[in-house]
């Protein structure tokens, strides 16, 4: 085992894929010669070369168009979109082409195409760099939308996700790739849990939290926390968005008969809405409280300075945790909201 960031995780397990099989590229603006702005790539160029590493013009839809065209010419590329707001002007391409081109030729044409997206908040970036985008893809059918929240999946998933016949949204958690956690480089990848399997990242009996990306590490803080009060808190890391993997979900929950989602994006038709609907749908009969989800506001990214009131913290997790027990809460939760209407311009309705 090694201690490894996320971000060299990240930039080892790149380099193993493509060592491992020689259709694998990578491409996107500045991996080349800079290493990216995160540095994942460093070094790459030099190993690889040109053909391999290749440095593409601002220009998303292109990128990813071009990749599409690799795909199908039986290549394994590597798309890296630079930040996660920069990914929109590529939404057509992935919509349209990269979703659907399996569907569409009755399974002759495969899309093994993985999108690594650095994504969402926490480092104090500028406008369009913090974007939490994953519900668009998500909901589009035909995608795989992956989660990480430690080195060691980075590095595991990502291999699994280059090798993965389906198009694949990988999305790396910013403020995390810094965090540092021990890696297996040796491991062999039939050996690993499979990409869509949740992780349970802490046993607990009286609540179900589940999370991705860098709010796990917030839900296990919460989690620990609320064991000095006598509370037990499960925390599951989702780590596949689609699909998700119901059976290790739904198994916490008709256990612990309660259950708190929380992710950065804003709560309207997020991740959250969809985990709750569905955990209704299969434990019904077996919930003690209603669901609560812990979500960003629905705003846009606010600036650097106020971020630390848009991202959920530990404080309205546990506020969260404590409604779903009956037990009085800092938060007053969605009552306090539903006696204010708000329309979608954001503004009080009268």
């Amino acid at each position: 085992m090694t201690q490894l960031t996320m971000a060299n995780a990240l930039g080892q397990g790149l380099r193993r894929a493509m060592v491992d099989d020689d259709r694998v590229l990578v491409m996107g603006e500045d991996i080349g010669r800079l290493g990216g702005v995160f540095r994942i790539t460093d070094g790459l160029l030099d190993d690889f070369g040109a053909q391999r590493v290749v440095d593409t013009p601002l220009a998303e839809a292109g990128i990813v168009g071009t990749a599409v065209g690799l795909a199908y010419r039986g290549f394994r590329p590597v798309v890296e979109i630079q930040f996660d707001g920069f990914v929109y002007p590529a939404f057509d391409q992935i919509v349209c082409q990269v979703a659907k081109l399996h569907y569409r030729t009755r399974g002759r044409v495969r899309m093994p195409l993985t999108i690594r997206i650095p994504w969402a908040g926490g480092v104090g970036a500028a406008e369009h760099h913090s974007e939490s985008p994953e519900a668009y893809f998500v909901h589009t059918a035909g995608l795989r939308v992956i989660a990480v929240s430690q080195p060691q999946d980075a590095y595991v998933m990502l291999r699994q996700a280059i090798a993965c016949d389906d198009p694949v949204v990988f999305f790396e958690p910013k403020r995390l790739y810094h965090r540092k956690g021990e890696v297996d480089l040796d491991g062999d990848l039939a050996d690993a849990p499979p990409m869509g399997l949740a992780r349970v990242a802490r046993r607990g009996d009286d609540v179900t939290v589940l999370a991705y990306g860098a709010q796990v590490q917030t839900a296990v803080d919460a989690a620990e926390a609320a064991e000095a009060e006598g509370v037990s808190i499960e925390v599951i890391d989702l780590r596949s968005l689609s699909p998700v993997d119901y059976r290790t979900v739904v198994a916490s929950v008709r256990r612990t008969g309660r259950v708190v989602v929380t992710h950065e994006a804003g709560g309207e038709a997020g991740v959250a809405s969809e985990v709750i609907t569905s955990i209704v749908e299969r434990c019904f009969h077996y919930l003690e409280a209603a669901p609560e989800r812990v979500t960003g506001h629905d705003i846009p990214y606010p600036p650097a300075k106020l971020e630390r009131h848009h991202l959920p913290d530990l404080d309205r997790i546990l506020d969260a945790v404590d409604r779903v027990l009956g037990r009085p809460a800092s938060d007053p939760g969605f009552e306090a909201e539903a006696t204010t209407p708000v329309s979608h311009a954001g503004e009080a309705v009268r």
